[in-house]
């Protein structure tokens, strides 16, 4: 199912003129030097439009319906795949997959919040919003990873964690709390990759890592726009304005810096217009930073992951 941003409209219409250019075009008809203007006109506004994205249009790019989901990067950078059902307590949450793979051969696991595509699937996967259940799945994948000393990958988008009456019944808060210090204490090398929505706590229980990178075009925030927005305006619609405010993007955070380690560069467009080059292009980033990570003892591992975190806080007196 194709779905198209308004900003990426008129590049849309480009496209489908240049398709119906070359359908139309025969031995005797040749619209090859129209095909190649159109081509050159295209390439430009694409340039131009992904060049001046506000806050709010990258926003709306991380929540594309087209852009890749963790086993979309499972499918393209590793292999021999097999997923962990359930959390040994209660059920199995498809919100958060987890399980055990390959990278160039290398075994390790991969955790990641997963979204639906078209309504039944959006469903089935509570929208990537995890339960307490899916912390939990995540953690038992994160510790059995530990016991084998195989580094964990973790795929990061999530609007947030499951705010249903259930899920606080079944200890929501305390899932997310106990990941946090169990992550924090992992003796073996855990790299995060903000690929769409980075959404509070309920992207953070998953985002402990020693090395944590963002897409280009994704985002990382306390809240939502909108959940800001209905907070400090009681109006959800201002969302533009909150965004703007939260300075949520990659470039917005890895100016702090002190939270992330890169921004992962994506194809002109997105990476939901080039998946199988967006991968290529976070495969690269998670060999890179592996390698460096190999370097360090278990015991370093924890204490470079304890020093990041803190490094994010500034205390007053």
């Amino acid at each position: 199912m194709q779905f198209y941003l308004d900003f990426e409209k008129p590049i849309v219409d480009l496209e489908r003129k240049i398709k119906e250019l070359r359908e139309f075009s025969t031995e005797n008809v040749d619209f090859s030097s129209d095909i190649k203007k159109l081509e050159k006109k295209a390439a430009k506004l694409r340039d131009d439009i992904f060049s001046n994205l506000n806050r709010w249009q990258r926003t709306q790019l991380a929540r594309h319906t087209n852009r890749p989901y963790t086993l979309d990067y499972v499918n393209n950078i590793f292999t021999e795949w097999f997923e962990v059902h359930g959390d040994r307590n209660f059920r199995d949450d498809p919100a958060l997959v987890c399980g055990f793979a390959r990278l160039d051969g290398e075994p390790c696991a991969v955790i990641g919040h997963q979204k639906g595509r078209d309504t039944k699937e959006k469903v089935y996967r509570n929208f990537g919003m995890p339960n307490p259940e899916g912390y939990r799945k995540a953690l038992r994948v994160m510790k059995m990873a530990e016991q084998f000393g195989l580094p964990i990958f973790c795929f990061v988008d999530t609007p947030g964690a499951f705010p249903g009456i259930g899920a606080e019944e079944r200890g929501q808060a305390e899932a997310i709390a106990r990941n946090l210090r169990e992550m924090a204490a992992l003796t073996v090398p855990v790299i995060v990759t903000v690929t769409g929505e980075g959404g509070s706590g309920g992207a953070l229980a998953v985002a402990v890592g020693n090395r944590v990178l963002m897409m280009e075009y994704s985002v990382y925030a306390v809240i939502s726009p909108e959940g800001c927005a209905a907070i400090l305006w009681s109006d959800g619609t201002k969302g533009p304005m909150a965004a703007e405010a939260l300075k949520l993007t990659a470039a917005d955070i890895a100016s702090l810096g002190c939270v992330i380690d890169e921004v992962i560069g994506e194809p002109v467009g997105g990476a939901h217009t080039d998946p199988v080059g967006a991968a290529a292009q976070v495969k690269k980033a998670l060999k890179k930073h592996l390698a460096e990570l190999r370097e360090l003892s278990g015991e370093e591992l924890v204490e470079q992951r304890y020093q990041k975190f803190r490094a994010m806080t500034v205390v007053g007196e």
